[in-house]
């Protein structure tokens, strides 16, 4: 199927296997997933039904054995400048300062690295006092807001977030849930994240898609029009959703 003129991001039947000595081991079904520009995805699903799969093929890390990724309209081989991933394990470099991390992609990028942008983007992710300090020195939600500023800071078309806030506390779970919710009402960003929280599927994925299966597949979808909304969480909307996905993945397990 061709591009409409505001999609962002397209999977046509991408599938995924891995070969091992015992012959393939198939890891994602042949899955079709279109997002729109400024359109919010979360793929909710048992460990091993392929969503971290899926959603490194859409970032250009992983190949399908099957199947293509259209981005913005033009075949996706390789990572995109224009989409920015976050993974659970920060992907900090230690021996660089919080300042130094955040401004790593536009040094790579060869861009001009402006300190009111990086202050800018420090102070929105709360961690404005935190510039000359290293990695070590932060705590586990410190370290992933650093991680949001350097994807945020390159201004990215599509935000990628797996399994971003699994090994932090609940309420510094939702404070981050909140910033990366803030920082897309004000950019507008495609985001997809992969998530085993119910709460954090239906708090920032305007569509959730539940997986499950191996080879994983997309069984079911739930649409959810308020994700990102200031004050959502507190809704009785917000758990009268939550309820629904666990019933879609309840009656898929």
């Amino acid at each position: 199927m061709s591009a409409s003129f505001h999609e962002l991001i397209r999977c046509n039947g991408v599938g995924k296997a891995y070969p091992t000595e015992a012959g393939p081991v198939p890891a994602l079904g042949a899955t079709d997933l279109a997002l729109e520009e400024g359109e919010t995805v979360a793929l909710v699903g048992p460990s091993g039904c392929g969503k971290s799969t899926l959603l490194l093929i859409m970032a250009g890390l992983e190949r399908p054995s099957v199947g293509g990724v259209e981005f913005k309209g033009t075949p996706l081989a390789r990572p995109h400048r224009e989409i920015a991933l976050v993974l659970q394990d920060y992907g900090l470099f230690p021996w660089k300062t919080v300042r130094r991390n955040v401004e790593l992609g536009l040094k790579i990028r060869r861009e001009h690295v402006e300190s009111q942008r990086v202050d800018s983007m420090l102070a929105e992710l709360d961690i404005g006092d935190k510039g000359h300090v290293y990695p070590q020195q932060l705590s586990g939600g410190q370290k992933q807001r650093v991680a949001l500023a350097r994807a945020l800071i390159l201004k990215p078309s599509l935000l990628l977030l797996d399994e971003p806030f699994a090994a932090i506390d609940a309420l510094t779970r939702e404070r981050l849930q909140d910033l990366v919710a803030e920082a897309w009402r004000r950019r507008r960003f495609g985001l997809v994240v992969v998530t085993h929280n119910l709460q954090e599927a239906v708090m920032l994925g305007r569509r959730i898609c539940v997986m499950g299966n191996v080879p994983g597949e997309i069984l079911d979808t739930v649409e959810n029009p308020r994700a990102c909304a200031p004050d959502y969480r507190r809704t009785d909307e917000f758990y009268e959703v939550c309820r629904a996905v666990r019933c879609r993945l309840e009656q898929n397990l």
